[in-house]
């Protein structure tokens, strides 16, 4: 098995492998040598999450808007692009910070999100009303960030030249996937296939050195007979959505799964692991018999790690989807050990009554 805290070079090939549907983003990490690949591949996922001490200032391209939605895609649109990017963060975010630093300060990724995309930025704590794709006002953009979910910030809503949200990015995805995420958007393909399929063709050329997950003492055993929706569960689940030669999931067990606060949170939950790209057989929270690819398929799952939180009747709680570190995973693990997804419906809302 491969070991907690091993981060191994295998991140190289998979880099290349995305390369193949993500063009030459990394080529300056790939011509180094493995070593350095990974220490250039490690600083795009670790960073410090403790909240920021001086406040985000946005790039000056960012679209200067009303929050008129309607208005702002028009534009987008009449300007020959292929829809609308809504930006919803908050001043203190370091993963906020981690993605203007490392996706939106690179020349080349900031010049294909203007060619194709108008971003507009929201405040997940912010007082301004928003006037929405279909004209109704919410008073405040935080109501309006709750009302979409976006837990987790930074969080990135794509929409099309007709207002459909084609795609949602919560928290910080590293430069080779988030450029993927444009192209997959700016080309349409979500018209045909999701994006864990779009990615999928990029790694399957890769050829991998190791085919086991990062063990932990945490995660049951199988048979994994998840079935809760007909009798309830005495506590909330976490099931892991891994893969083997994931970079960020070797990053995750070799940190945050080691921290003793989060190991004491996970041991109030029942944590599964299951491989996305495995045919273990599985009974879902809702009882169905499905493989755990099927599954992960079912489920929109595209990137490795992710987490998922199930409440004591099999209804999904929420999910993580991003890199997340010490901080951000310590506060999800008490919102959910608190159980208190009974009283707020997201994770952002309780984060706000919490800071008063």
């Amino acid at each position: 098995m491969v070991l907690a805290g091993k981060v191994h070079s295998a991140v190289t090939t998979t880099i290349y492998a995305m390369m193949g549907v993500m063009g030459l983003l990394l080529v300056n990490i790939l011509t180094v040598s493995p070593s350095v690949a990974d220490d250039s591949a490690a600083d795009f996922i670790e960073f410090d999450d403790q909240p920021l001490a001086e406040d985000l200032v946005l790039p000056e391209w960012f679209k200067l808007s009303f929050l008129e939605l309607k208005n702002d895609l028009s534009e987008a649109v009449e300007a020959g692009k292929r829809g609308l990017i809504i930006y919803f963060g908050q001043v203190d975010c370091p993963y906020c910070k981690a993605h203007l630093e490392k996706n939106w300060s690179d020349r080349g990724i900031v010049s294909y999100t203007q060619k194709y995309f108008d971003v507009v930025a929201i405040d997940v704590r912010g007082d301004r009303p928003v006037a929405d794709f279909k004209g109704t006002i919410h008073k405040t953009e935080k109501s309006y960030a709750a009302k979409l979910k976006t837990d987790f910030t930074p969080s990135l809503l794509f929409y099309d030249e007709n207002g459909k949200e084609v795609l949602r990015l919560s928290g910080y995805h590293p430069p080779y996937q988030f450029r993927a995420a444009l192209e997959y958007v700016a080309d349409r393909h979500y018209l045909k296939e999701s994006l864990m399929a779009y990615l999928k063709r990029g790694e399957s050329v890769a050829s991998y050195e190791e085919s086991e997950l990062n063990e932990s003492a945490l995660f049951s055993s199988p048979p994994y007979a998840l079935s809760r929706h007909q009798v309830s569960a005495q506590m909330p689940m976490v099931v892991f959505f891994e893969q083997p030669t994931c970079h960020a999931c070797n990053v995750l067990h070799a940190g945050p799964m080691l921290d003793k606060n989060s190991v004491e949170k996970f041991k109030k939950i029942d944590v599964v692991q299951l491989d996305i790209n495995a045919d273990t057989p599985v009974i879902t929270p809702q009882g169905e018999r499905l493989t755990a690819r099927q599954w992960a398929q079912n489920l929109g799952i595209y990137y490795a790690p992710t987490l998922i939180f199930f409440d004591e009747t099999g209804k999904e709680i929420l999910r993580v989807d991003s890199v997340i570190r010490f901080y951000r995973l310590n506060g999800v693990l008490e919102y959910i050990t608190s159980k208190a997804y009974h009283e707020y419906s997201t994770f952002q809302l309780w984060r706000h009554r919490k800071r008063k």
